[in-house]
């Protein structure tokens, strides 16, 4: 596995890796109808404009295996642990931890204290394993439908 910065050629494999990954993992803890509202085939479009920007913005990695995208996760410069998705046939394999320590490792030299996130219910164990404290639930509506998420915080420790 090899862990690389973003760069802007990334987004269509990306934005296909985020539809796939939600439609397919997340289906467990959610409805069809959820998940049509988090991941919306007809914003594709919207999404490889508007995610192009913010990754490039944010501080993003990527996870390849044998030249294949296989996760990706960015956090802001003030700490917010925006997305983090991996691929559908490669979960499990240590690749969303291997992110998550990259971001963190980042977060400590930029100074920052705490990370937070919005994890799904599907993510929230992962989380909770990786240190990260459920602060509350949360009840967050796309397209006028209701789905569950959790604010979660990390302290970071000064290495």
């Amino acid at each position: 596995m090899k862990i690389r910065g973003y760069h802007g050629a990334d987004i269509n494999k990306i934005v296909s890796l985020f539809y796939e990954t939600v439609h397919s993992i997340n289906a467990r803890d959610y409805s069809l109808e959820q998940l049509n509202a988090w991941a919306p085939k007809d914003e594709i479009e919207v999404k490889l404009t508007n995610w192009k920007e913010s990754l490039s913005n944010n501080i993003t990695y990527v996870a390849e295996i044998n030249d294949k995208i296989v996760g990706f996760s960015d956090m802001s410069h003030n700490g917010h642990l925006d997305r983090l998705y991996i691929h559908k046939d490669f979960q499990g394999q240590g690749i969303a931890t291997t992110l998550v320590n990259m971001l963190e490792s980042e977060a400590r030299e930029l100074r920052i204290s705490e990370i937070d996130t919005e994890a799904s219910i599907t993510a929230r164990p992962f989380f909770e394993r990786q240190g990260y404290q459920n602060i509350r639930s949360q009840t967050v509506e796309r397209r006028n439908i209701t789905l569950i998420n959790y604010k979660m915080i990390k302290k970071l420790a000064s290495e």
